[in-house]
């Protein structure tokens, strides 16, 4: 779902960044980023409620039905974050600017399999595994966001006028 609207938010920004309305580029972007926030958030908390109905389609497995649930209730409320990382990491190709999506990206697989392997040494649990997992699209979403927002994509101009307005 993201992917359709990651293809617009191309467009979107590329042509007003190079019209010059840099500032409608990145309201452009955040918006879109808070829709594929919204979507993704609603699709995993529905997972998370009711994983069952979802993975009864691929296993009839008590065993896959038991691991696969303790998974989506676990990461599937933090889904939103990683809506919200690939919407901005499309707004980032129209911008012309992927370091920072792709340094979130890596910044996000060094926290689940850190954060993973970290886990199931300490504890042996899945549940700790799959919680460093959801941490890390925390990670990936908010700095991701945060970057952008702080001008990566400008250089040293700000990204937000001296009124605080996009």
């Amino acid at each position: 779902m993201i992917f359709g609207l990651g293809a617009p938010l191309v467009a979107l920004v590329g042509t007003n960044i190079g019209a010059g309305q840099k500032q409608r580029a990145l309201r452009i972007a955040l918006i879109g980023g808070a829709i594929a926030f919204a979507v993704s958030e609603t699709l995993g908390l529905i997972a998370a409620f009711w994983p069952q109905a979802w993975l009864a389609l691929f296993s009839p497995d008590p065993g896959v039905i038991e691991t696969g649930s303790a998974y989506l209730r676990i990461v599937g409320p933090t889904y939103g974050f990683f809506g919200l990382g690939m919407a901005l990491y499309f707004a980032s190709q129209g911008a012309a600017r992927l370091l920072w999506p792709l340094l979130t990206g890596f910044l996000r697989v060094i926290v689940a399999i850190g954060g993973g392997w970290l886990a199931l040494r300490l504890t042996g649990s899945l549940n700790w595994l799959f919680a460093a997992l959801a941490f890390g699209l925390i990670v990936y979403g908010v700095a991701l966001t945060a970057a952008i927002i702080s001008g990566a994509w400008f250089g040293r101009e700000r990204s937000i006028n001296a009124r605080g307005k996009l």
